[in-house]
């Protein structure tokens, strides 16, 4: 159950990570060099969507996983940099193969 807990936080961190690079990295540029406002708009109501599901998905971890609240806000503040949510998912990685490891076990 915690694997796949951790599992779905990583998926959907890595995808909001994707989606906020490409709102800075690609839709932003578009807008002000560019001038094609819409690609702000579009990319970033994808990029809001996938971060409501990451905070619920970190939320739904710290319960599950019964983590300190200080873990669960360094995740939350890790989605507010660029590159925070890839920087973080090594260790995200590490605790989903302990936990399918201590599952096989027991």
């Amino acid at each position: 159950m915690l694997s796949t807990v951790i599992r779905q936080l990583r998926i959907v961190g890595l995808v909001e990570g994707i989606s906020f690079l490409l709102l800075l990295g690609v839709a932003m540029p578009l807008k002000y060099l560019a001038g094609m406002p819409k690609a702000v708009s579009l990319v970033g109501m994808v990029h809001g969507v996938l971060f409501v599901l990451y905070v619920f998905a970190v939320a739904h971890a710290w319960i599950t996983a019964r983590w300190p609240v200080r873990r669960a806000l360094s995740l939350l503040l890790a989605s507010l940099v660029p590159f925070g949510t890839f920087l973080t998912d090594p260790r995200l990685k590490r605790e989903q193969q302990a936990a399918q490891a201590l599952a096989a076990r027991g």
